[in-house]
C-alpha cells in the first residue's frame, strides 16, 4: 500500500536516548517529503520543545503536541486547533498533588513552568541549555504553580514524575476516576495529565482528514502508551523495538529500537 503520511513521535521513536536523530532516518525522510509525503510529528512534548527536530526534518506541517491537546503552526507561530484543560480542573489538580507530594511540569501557552525543581525538571532544563539560543525551550520557575495556572491563557497538560511509579499510577487511576481527565504514560516514570477526549490519534486524524486523506493512508511510529491511539488506527502502525511489550502487541509491526534503522528501512520499504 502507497501511505500519504508518516506520523512520528519523538522521543524513544525518532530520537535516540542522547535526543538526537539517527542519520539514515533524516535521509529517508527527506527523500520522503520529495516524493511528495507529509510528515507530521506527534508528541507528548510541548512545541517549544520541539525547535530542533522541527528544523532538521526541514518540515513545513503543523506539529500535534501535548499528546494532542493542540496543533501548532510553525509557520504562522500560532495554535491552529485545542482542547485545553480548563482552569478549575488543573486548579484542583495542583491542590491533588500537593496533598500527594507529587511534582513535575505544567504546559501553558508557550512555556513549562515549576514549582519544585525535580530530577525530571533538570534533566529538561539541561537538555534545553545545550541547544542554541534560538532553539531553546522555555522552563519557568514559578512561586506558585496555582497562580501560574489562573493567569494562563491556555493549559495543555501536566507531565508528572515521581520516584515510586505506584504512586504515581494511583494517583493517575484517582485523578482519572474523581475528575474524569485523561492520563496517559509518556516515559516509564511519566504521567501526563490533560483533559479527557484529547489523544494524538484523535489530534492526527482531524489533521489528516483536513488534507484530503484517512487514518489508512498513515504510516506511524511510537513507542509508548499516549501513541496507541494513533498505532492502532492508521493504516501500519509500528512499534519501537525498545515499547514495552503491551505496546508491541497491539501494534501492527515491531521494528528495532531508537538506536537502529528501523524507522528508515519500513519508509523505504513501505513509502518510497
Amino acid at each position: 500500500m502507497s501511505y500519504r503520511v508518516i506520523a512520528l513521535d519523538l522521543d524513544g521513536t525518532l530520537l535516540t536516548p542522547r535526543k538526537t536523530i539517527l542519520p539514515e532516518s533524516l535521509e529517508a525522510l527527506q527523500k520522503a517529503r520529495q516524493a511528495g509525503i507529509k510528515i507530521v510529528i506527534v508528541t507528548g512534548r510541548h512545541h517549544v520543545a520541539i525547535h530542533p527536530f522541527y528544523q532538521a526534518l526541514a518540515l513545513d506541517t503543523p506539529a500535534i503536541c501535548c499528546n494532542g491537546a493542540y496543533l501548532y503552526d510553525y509557520q504562522a507561530k500560532k495554535v491552529i486547533s485545542a482542547d485545553p484543560l480548563p482552569t478549575e480542573q488543573a486548579l484542583r489538580v495542583i491542590e491533588k498533588l500537593e496533598e500527594a507530594a507529587i511534582h513535575g511540569l505544567l504546559y501553558v501557552d508557550n512555556a513549562m513552568l515549576y514549582q519544585t525543581e525535580t530530577g525530571h525538571v533538570t534533566r529538561a532544563i539541561n537538555w534545553g541549555l545545550s541547544l542554541p539560543e534560538h532553539q531553546r525551550p522555555t522552563f519557568i520557575k514559578v512561586p506558585s504553580l496555582s497562580r501560574a495556572a489562573k493567569e494562563a491563557e491556555s493549559i495543555w497538560k501536566f507531565a508528572l514524575s515521581y520516584p515510586d511509579t505506584r504512586a504515581l499510577q494511583q494517583f493517575a487511576d484517582e485523578v482519572e476516576q474523581e475528575m474524569g481527565l485523561a492520563c496517559e504514560w509518556s516515559w516509564h516514570d511519566q504521567v501526563d495529565i490533560a483533559r479527557a477526549g484529547n489523544s494524538k490519534g484523535k489530534r492526527l486524524a482531524e489533521w489528516v482528514n483536513a488534507q484530503g486523506y484517512q487514518m489508512h493512508d498513515v504510516l506511524a511510529f511510537g513507542d509508548n502508551y499516549n501513541d496507541l491511539s494513533m498505532l492502532e488506527n492508521v493504516g501500519l502502525g509500528v512499534a519501537m523495538g525498545n515499547a514495552d511489550d503491551a505496546i508491541k502487541a497491539r501494534a501492527h509491526r515491531v521494528i528495532g529500537t531508537n538506536l537502529e534503522p528501523g524507522i528508515a528501512q519500513t519508509i523505504c520499504q513501505e513509502v518510497l
